[in-house]
């Protein structure tokens, strides 16, 4: 398999390995647990503190017991102020780190080296805790997907690739960009083992069982019309029919063949299952009856905003659970609370373990809360973030979202 190269790939290659075992301290004045019970590890956690060493402080405890990830990490668009510095044990790797200056910004040369350096060791964490029946979501862009999939193929697997999801994050195009106005982000997602990991169907929407109908009041229920003939070749498909009307239909339409025999035809249309139109002169539908079809959706990888929200909507959902005066205070950029959601419809049950080791302003712990509220399940949260906003904004939102789920 074809491997991407980077410097510092051979320094940060086992870093985390020789990551030193950190103790977590519960404070307890900062914790909300359930009433009349005192903080414990088995509560929903944040922990304040580079991620790289929360994760490995968490695998004593959750190695291989979480059943989702999520994370937002730096785009590395050379905008954030982000800044690299593990401790690697390289006097190599630390004067490479030194001499290039830190926050990464745009104009650094080894931008990418740097990012993939920073990534490369979490992730290993991340795959280790992550559960055998478990799978990872990451949210990326264009500045850096495809380094991403490259490592993430070596990490876990190019066999443990599932999808690349693309998510529509604008609604309006930016009047201002100079060659196209980017509307999207991806999601990429892997499993821990792809052959034992399959996401949940979505529920169906109102829309969807708006399509099923009962104008002739067919006892078996509601029913849409399906399409009587079909591309593939069936040798019991070129007969002719003669509808209730009288109409001949000499044949299936030219290039494609009825989708059931004649045999089929007959017994279908004595058990009523055959829909001839109001004036019996149309090819015979065979029904298709709600009560038969699937009770769910196969998610598609194509995530419109009106689906899942868009970033306009996420920094909105800051603004009024922080009391922020305006938009513009919020400094970072939020992901919306309905598309962090819409993947725990597809890779959590109702007391799954979901960790976000790239927290930011907490809403994938925003999303588990309301999920949960929703469903009546009892997922956890894990979420890690160094930020010195950790507690006022990340833990703090967390707080007062808690607070309104238990109402």
């Amino acid at each position: 398999m074809p491997t991407l190269d980077f410097k510092g790939k051979s320094f940060v290659y086992t870093h985390h390995l020789g990551v030193a075992y950190r103790e977590l301290i519960v404070v307890p004045e900062k914790s909300c647990p359930l009433s009349g019970e005192k903080p414990t590890m088995d509560d929903n956690l944040i922990l304040h503190g580079d991620n790289l060493e929360s994760l490995k402080a968490l695998l004593p405890r959750y190695a291989g017991k979480v059943d989702c990830i999520f994370i937002d990490p730096p785009y590395n668009t050379g905008n954030e102020g982000w800044c690299y510095n593990d401790k690697v044990n390289s006097p190599l790797m630390r004067e490479w780190i030194k001499a290039s200056g830190n926050p990464v910004e745009r104009e650094d040369l080894q931008r990418h080296d740097k990012w993939l350096s920073m990534m490369w060791p979490r992730l290993q964490l991340l795959k280790e805790l992550l559960a055998e029946d478990g799978a990872i979501f990451i949210s990326i862009d264009d500045n850096e997907i495809h380094r991403l999939r490259s490592i993430m193929d070596e990490i876990f697997g190019e066999d443990n690739f599932v999808d690349t999801i693309i998510w529509q994050k604008n609604y309006a195009p930016k009047n201002s960009a100079q060659h196209f106005s980017s509307d999207h982000d991806y999601i990429l997602v892997y499993a821990s083992n792809k052959l034992i990991w399959r996401p949940a169907l979505l529920a169906r929407s109102e829309e969807q069982d708006a399509d099923y109908t009962n104008p002739d009041n067919d006892p078996r229920g509601r029913w849409k019309a399906g399409n009587p003939s079909a591309r593939n070749f069936y040798s019991k498909g070129t007969y002719s029919i003669k509808c209730p009307s009288g109409r001949v239909i000499s044949g299936p339409p030219a290039g494609r063949y009825w989708s059931m025999s004649v045999e089929t035809l007959e017994k279908w249309d004595e058990e009523g299952r055959i829909w001839w139109g109001e004036d019996g002169n149309n090819a015979p539908a065979p029904k298709i009856y709600l009560n038969e079809v699937k009770q769910g959706v196969v998610p598609q990888t194509l995530w419109f905003y009106n689906d899942v929200g868009h970033t306009q909507e996420a920094k909105k959902e800051l603004v009024s659970v922080m009391d922020f005066q305006d938009s513009a205070s919020v400094f970072i950029t939020p992901k919306p609370v309905r598309l962090i959601q819409r993947i725990l419809e597809l890779a959590t049950d109702k007391n799954s373990i979901v960790l976000d080791s790239f927290a930011g302003s907490g809403t994938t712990a925003h999303a588990v809360l309301e999920q949960n509220k929703k469903d009546g399940g009892n997922r956890r949260f894990i979420l890690c973030e160094m930020e010195d906003y950790a507690d006022t904004l990340t833990a703090e939102r967390v707080r007062r979202v808690d607070v309104t789920s238990r109402i």
